[in-house]
């Protein structure tokens, strides 16, 4: 039979995308739809695990009384019941004064650059983020007495959230204004480290001298950014309760809310320390159903960089060929080929191991198509850069990390919250 053919029998399309399955490990053979579905042995167990919204309604506010507040949140923020905190702190009485929107604003509508606006639900100012300014304006915080801090992270060192923090709070002890941080748990744990840690060079996409996949809370980042840059920052930490390091988002019983357009579930977000690496050079699946769990381009044969990724034999993943045609971003209308990646074992898996293994494979079989000074955009580590480059095993690589993470797990032990 012939390819076309065989694709035409087998491919299930969902918004632009053709998926063939695989049998275990990244085989070079289509034989279902099964690839996308996520792999059971993640049960829920479900717990008593409150984020810091949930245990200010328990105190009913008081550490917020009395004070003129300024809130920075987004559509995540909201508590078990999925109660809007904007709402929460307005119908408690607290003194609520303006909004600050990160990217994708308040309400989490947008993928692009905003501007400031007003909030239509309550009438109060919204001062984006993610536009002209990054950080709030001396002016934006005139007849304010705090900043609070409500957003849910994903645990990946170029999620913009906790830059977005991280600046509120300079600009916050800059004003003399209190800070208090909504804490909210790691979804992909506290305890997996993944990555290199970048050098002490601000971008909004590395902030924080972390690995990749960092293993704190917002929380945790705050208190470390605090003390390294001798902020003097008047921080206050409303810590969650009932979250042990361990514990992945499904099993706490906590409402899962996308935390941006396209990060829609928690194995996207345990792939996105690795697979969003790839986001400038290749499409990651923006424009389907199933963005940030596959990966292409129109260079690529599906099945043949299955084959190479088969042989890496990366625990926890396995990996099946796909034909896609995303309706926007990287190759808009472009059929690609590539793979989509299921965790068959979420606590083996090295997310960032496989994006490394990605841009090894791509940079050696496409060197001409594959950009890989692009990966460095999020990755921020020349070393690794220069060793992908000289063709090196992944084993070599990860060396070069080993210093760097077990310096990082020093530094980050006085800020860690939870057990």
């Amino acid at each position: 039979m012939k390819r076309r053919e065989f694709f035409g029998k087998l491919a299930v399309k969902s918004a632009g995308l053709a998926v063939m399955g695989a049998t275990a490990g990244c085989a070079g053979t289509r034989n279902s739809d099964a690839g996308l579905r996520v792999a059971p042995g993640a049960s829920a167990k479900r717990g008593a695990v409150l984020n810091g919204i949930d245990v200010l309604v328990k105190q009913d506010f008081a550490p917020l009384r009395g004070l003129r507040l300024g809130l920075i949140t987004n559509h995540t923020g909201h508590d078990r019941e999925r109660r809007a905190t904007i709402d929460l702190l307005k119908n408690a009485g607290v003194q609520l004064t303006a909004l600050f929107g990160p990217e994708h604003g308040i309400r989490g509508q947008f993928d692009e650059k905003i501007g400031d606006s007003v909030d239509q639900q309550t009438g109060l100012p919204v001062h984006s983020l993610y536009g002209e300014r990054r950080s709030p304006a001396p002016e934006q915080l005139r007849g304010l007495d705090a900043l609070a801090f409500d957003i849910q992270d994903i645990g990946c060192r170029f999620y913009t959230y906790p830059s977005t923090m991280g600046l509120c709070l300079e600009a916050a002890a800059k004003a003399k204004l209190k800070f208090f941080v909504f804490d909210r748990i790691n979804p992909i744990n506290g305890v997996a480290l993944e990555g290199p840690v970048p050098p002490d060079k601000f971008s909004f996409t590395a902030f924080y001298r972390v690995p990749l996949r960092h293993g704190m809370t917002v929380g945790e980042l705050a208190q470390m950014w605090n003390a390294e840059k001798a902020l003097g920052a008047d921080l206050t930490i409303i810590r969650a309760e009932g979250w042990r390091r361990e514990m992945w988002f499904d099993e706490t019983g906590l409402p899962w809310t996308n935390q941006s357009p396209n990060m829609r579930s928690l194995p996207a977000a345990t792939l996105y320390p690795g697979l969003g690496l790839h986001e400038t050079p290749l499409s990651v699946g923006r424009g389907t159903d199933k963005p940030f769990e596959m990966i292409g381009a129109p260079y690529i044969d599906d099945v043949r960089v299955a084959a190479e990724l088969d042989g890496a034999a990366l625990p926890g993943v396995r990996c099946v060929p796909v034909r896609f045609t995303p309706t926007y971003s990287t190759f808009k209308d472009k059929p690609c080929g590539g793979m989509a990646f299921v965790i068959t074992d979420r606590n083996r898996l090295d997310a960032v191991d496989l994006g490394i293994t990605i841009a090894l494979v791509l940079q050696r079989l496409y060197p001409n198509d594959f950009a890989l000074s692009k990966v460095n955009t999020l990755l921020q580590h020349k070393l690794t850069m220069d060793v992908i480059l000289a063709g090196r095993t992944l084993g070599e690589i990860k060396n070069a990390w080993n210093a760097e993470l077990r310096e990082f797990k020093q530094r980050r032990q006085p800020f860690l919250l939870y057990g």
